[in-house]
């Protein structure tokens, strides 16, 4: 069975949605000895919007949802979702979220059925409410037909699913989703990108986390970008790209040193940014094909093959670049 897609109609009976914002960070902090994880994040999500946090490893993403979730007490700030304020320890407001982490929580020893009847009753489910919602889960996450095979025997995409439909299992109003598609297969992926658009359409306030840009570009009303425990641009896809103005990114695959590649090219008329990723460096430049000659011969000065080269208008990847000098995926 193919899966199918997680709509509010279908397993959540959503209550009257209120027009102020669904969640709200305020002034959060957070430290580790000398390490200052999240350093004055604000934020908001209102009904129905998909808000996306981006930031490279370390950033703070998962310490700030961790906050957010009730799963980490901050320094300082507080975090309200619908109308009540969230603290490690606390009930209120707890039911109104639906946390699916980027580690799987689910158990592999156990079927589909048996994980969501177990997190059912911690949810305080009655039995039989919960009998047709995990049906009703099961079915469009595509997993009914099977409900009692062991989850080890699962692809990581069936578990992604699962992991999903868990989260969505006591019909939460704010939706946290770290990194859903991480080690999916196509299917599954479009699945979820659907799901979530289809939940937010519906009025689910959704919280994405994800290091795959083109997930952000297609999903978020809005998108703030964190680096180093601090929020340092947030506004749609289009204010974020024009707060740029009219750079290209250069992304250049080559064999060798990539450091060393980086390295020559910081010194280079009209780069205004150099990262590292993957096998490739990646350049913001003026123009593009009038700084490729010298940039090819700064290149190959030196033992570096030069792979393939794409230039790209200013996207939202060129604003991450730009903002934190790193790669998304770094």
């Amino acid at each position: 069975m193919s899966p199918g897609r997680l709509t509010v109609g279908t397993v959540l009976s959503v209550s009257t949605l209120i027009d102020a914002h669904l969640a709200q960070a305020s002034g959060l902090h957070k430290r580790f000895g000398d390490i200052h994880a999240v350093n004055d994040v604000s934020l908001h999500i209102d009904p129905g919007e998909t808000y996306g946090l981006l930031g490279p490893n370390g950033a703070g993403k998962t310490t700030t949802i961790s906050i957010l979730a009730g799963l980490l007490e901050a320094d300082g700030g507080t975090v309200e979702v619908a109308g009540a304020q969230i603290r490690p320890g606390s009930t209120r407001g707890r039911e109104a979220i639906g946390l699916v982490p980027q580690d799987l929580a689910i158990y592999p020893d156990l079927t589909a059925d048996e994980n969501l009847k177990f997190f059912a009753s911690l949810y305080g489910m009655p039995k039989n409410d919960a009998k047709t919602r995990i049906d009703e889960v099961l079915d469009v996450i595509g997993l009914s037909d099977r409900r009692k095979d062991r989850v080890s025997t699962y692809s990581g995409g069936m578990k992604r699913r699962l992991n999903i439909g868990i989260g969505l299992l006591h019909s939460p109003r704010l939706l946290i989703l770290d990194e859903p598609t991480v080690g999916v297969d196509p299917q599954s992926r479009n699945a979820i990108l659907e799901s979530v658009e289809t939940l937010s359409e519906e009025g689910m306030a959704v919280l994405y986390t994800t290091h795959y840009m083109e997930e952000a570009e297609r999903l978020c009303d809005r998108i703030g970008i964190i680096d180093s425990g601090t929020v340092i641009a947030e506004g749609t896809a289009a204010e974020l790209t024009s707060s740029i103005g009219e750079q290209e990114r250069m992304r250049i695959e080559i064999s060798g040193s990539v450091d060393e590649a980086a390295h020559r090219m910081e010194s280079a008329e009209g780069i205004s940014d150099v990262a590292v990723e993957d096998r490739a460096i990646v350049l913001l430049t003026d123009d593009g094909s009038r700084r490729l000659p010298d940039v090819i011969r700064r290149l190959s000065d030196t033992d570096i093959q030069i792979g393939s080269i794409d230039i790209s208008r200013p996207d939202l990847e060129a604003v991450f670049l730009h903002l934190t000098g790193k790669a998304l995926r770094e």
